[in-house]
């Protein structure tokens, strides 16, 4: 599937979403990439209910929706919260999540707490509440700095930072209720996700808004490392496109892990220059040392997901840029 600049066709307006009929829960749908899907979701007509904290996300990101959908704010560690999220939804998707890698390193028992107590708090609502299926938010982490490129969802996995472990941990939580209960399950392995609405204010924030906001306010980037290390950047809305195929699927998916990219892959260097060509600024950056549990190269591979899933990324990289650029 291809899409004009600014423009993206979601799955379920070219098909019926039969497969997603019923209330939808979205965990963490406040924040960046759950926003993006609760919005996907409203517009196909379903009851969607979305559970955040608002540790992290916004109610700003669901402005458009507030009125169509059951906002729920609570974690995902309060099972009272949970079950009033969870019940009669017949698919949820685990977006709730603690995503930095530096942040882990500094606090590791409050990632192990959320990402993996609180996934298997969202996983046994869901078999409790009789749920289809269940749809995690997994992340390219896994794979660690092990040799070889592209990642495919056969090779090893070797996680370098405890955010990666508990995302990891998390994974194989969410395969083994698909093996042992009644519940189907699907993992996405997420690559570098950008798109609107991504925090810039952040110390953990990804470069894309970081660059954006740095150079647009006319400061000075800064770059942890040499800039040569690669990334497979994929837009937010391919993000959402996967998590609709997969909660749609008509068959059941048993547990499987999809990796969810663009299938390329940039050196940070690279995104830094071309994001100085969409605000046509000349670059200014600063290098820092090299943080610590970060690994050197990512890239997937996506045919299981376009063989499987029908997965297609659609968002050419500088394109995107282009329609990220803050208004003057």
């Amino acid at each position: 599937m291809t899409a004009a600049p600014g423009f993206f066709v979601y799955p379920h307006r070219m098909k019926s979403s039969s497969g997603m009929q019923g209330a939808v829960c979205v965990t963490g749908g406040a924040g960046f990439i759950g926003s993006h899907l609760v919005a996907a979701l409203v517009e196909s007509g379903l009851d969607v209910r979305v559970l955040d904290d608002l540790s992290t996300g916004s109610r700003e990101h669901l402005v458009d929706v507030l009125d169509r959908i059951t906002f729920i704010e609570g974690s995902i560690l309060d099972e009272g919260a949970l079950d009033e999220a969870v019940s009669g939804a017949g698919l949820v998707f685990h977006h709730a999540a603690r995503v930095s890698v530096s942040e882990s390193l500094e606090d590791p028992l409050r990632y192990c707490r959320t990402n993996v107590d609180g996934t298997v708090a969202v996983l046994e609502a869901a078999r409790r509440h009789g749920v289809r299926r269940l749809v995690y938010a997994g992340s390219c982490s896994a794979y660690g700095d092990l040799e070889g490129l592209p990642k495919r969802e056969t090779d090893p996995v070797q996680p370098t930072s405890p955010y990666a472990a508990t995302k990891l941990a998390g994974e194989d939580f969410v395969a083994s209720y698909a093996s042992s209960y009644d519940l189907d399950t699907a993992r996405l392995r997420y690559f570098n996700v950008y798109g609107p609405r991504q925090a810039h204010d952040s110390p953990y924030a990804a470069v894309v808004p970081r660059f954006l906001h740095a150079l647009s306010s006319g400061g000075q980037a800064v770059i942890f490392g040499d800039g040569g290390q690669t990334r497979d950047f994929v837009h937010v809305e391919d993000v959402v496109q996967a998590n609709l195929l997969a909660g749609g699927h008509a068959g059941p998916l048993d547990g499987a892990v999809f990796n969810i990219g663009s299938g390329t892959r940039r050196s940070i260097r690279s995104v830094l220059d071309d994001v100085a060509s969409a605000l046509g600024l000349d670059v200014n950056v600063r290098h820092e040392p090299a943080r610590p549990g970060e690994v050197r190269d990512s890239e997937a591979s996506i045919e299981l997901a376009s063989t499987c899933l029908g997965y297609r990324p659609g968002h050419d990289f500088r394109e995107s840029l282009l329609a990220m650029v803050p208004a003057s």
